[in-house]
């Protein structure tokens, strides 16, 4: 019998969160704001303290003129019986591409500091080159965002731990890829889909288990395909569609796409999603798409979301068009032609909403 042991650790946690900083109408901030001004973010929340973020599109300072200054500070606005005691964080700025994600090269952290309730603005005189900035793809429609990450280092502590255990660890599940390998190998297989000249198999019970619409098609009275050689037909749908729609039941994720490869494909798996009622795939699409959202896609992303009764994804593209200029951009693309004619119940509510806003 093993001896007896005991276990303890030495925990040093941090709390963090994030803002993202949106500047719409970059040319204008830059006219408004001379070297020296900033224009403040709205508060928000994080380590249960209320912070800002100071953006300087000129920069902070006469030397550094030619660059965006950013700063995030405490907000002034917290009585000072709210002020905390001193407490060391440290912040993270990043410029945001189009797909959401933050440019290495553009991407800079603080030192870990002291803060405290008197604490002034902490960040970067020269966080990024305004030249380079409006030359790069990061700037388009006159608009581009800053990701403020916040970590604020706890307390360190100690707490008990239980001893290891001579036993060899549980691993993880790994039942999707045990199904992911039936798919593959088609041992079992007993329907056959048509899909657009294209021909894919796979298994009654898991399409079943997997979607209501399908275990109303392959197990119900009237199910399809059931004769012997018999194919069930898929229309509308193309097959690369169908094809991922297959990975994702049986493997319950989605295999690797890229850029705007993802964006098109997202939008075919949103409507096949709504059309087998899988209700997961459906809020992954719509977090691609919501991800993907810009002046070319915003308006045939919201007539998507209408007809799919997407009602997150909707309020999130009227929220994208709420800016002039990003509107009047939207206007001109054929996705708002597409808008305006299909849905014009959609358009008159689009428009009261950004009229009451």
């Amino acid at each position: 019998m093993p001896a007896p042991g005991s276990a303890s650790s030495i925990v040093a946690g941090t709390v963090t969160g994030h803002h993202l900083l949106h500047i719409e109408g970059h040319s204008r901030t830059k006219e408004e704001l001379p070297n020296g001004r900033c224009v403040q973010s709205r508060p928000f929340t994080v380590g249960g303290l209320s912070w800002r973020v100071w953006y300087y599109p000129n920069g902070a300072q006469p030397e550094c003129a030619d660059y965006i200054s950013i700063f995030v500070c405490l907000d002034d606005s917290t009585a000072a019986a709210e002020r905390p005691e001193p407490f060391r964080a440290r912040a993270r700025f990043s410029v945001l591409d189009r797909d959401g994600e933050p440019v290495p090269c553009h991407t800079h952290t603080t030192e870990v500091r002291e803060f405290s309730g008197d604490s002034t603005g902490y960040g970067f005189d020269r966080f990024v080159r305004r030249g380079f900035l409006e030359k790069s793809e990061h700037l388009k429609d006159d608009c581009f965002t800053i990701r403020c990450d916040i970590i604020i280092s706890e307390q360190l502590r100690t707490e008990d731990r239980a001893a290891a255990s001579p036993l060899t660890p549980v691993p993880p599940s790994d039942m999707h890829r045990h199904f992911g390998d039936l798919l593959v190998t088609q041992d079992g297989a007993d329907v056959t889909f048509q899909v657009a000249g294209k021909t894919f198999r796979g298994h009654r019970c898991i399409l079943a288990a997997r979607s209501p619409v399908f275990k109303a098609e392959l197990l119900g009275a009237m199910r399809e395909g059931s004769a012997t050689g018999a194919c069930v037909q898929i229309g509308d749908m193309l097959p690369e569609v169908f094809k991922i729609l297959l990975h994702f039941i049986y493997n319950d994720s989605l295999p690797e796409m890229e850029g705007q490869e993802e964006a098109v494909l997202a939008q075919h798996l949103l409507e096949a999603a709504d059309r087998y009622d899988m209700q997961r795939l459906k809020l992954i699409c719509e977090d691609k798409l919501f991800r993907h959202l810009d002046v070319s896609t915003a308006a045939t992303t919201l007539v998507l979301a209408e007809q799919h009764h997407c009602h997150g994804l909707k309020e999130a593209c009227i929220e994208f068009l709420k800016s002039p200029s990003v509107l009047e951009a939207v206007v001109a693309t054929d996705g708002f032609e597409h808008l305006s004619k299909s849905c014009p119940a959609l358009l008159k509510e689009l428009m009261c909403k950004l009229a009451a806003r």
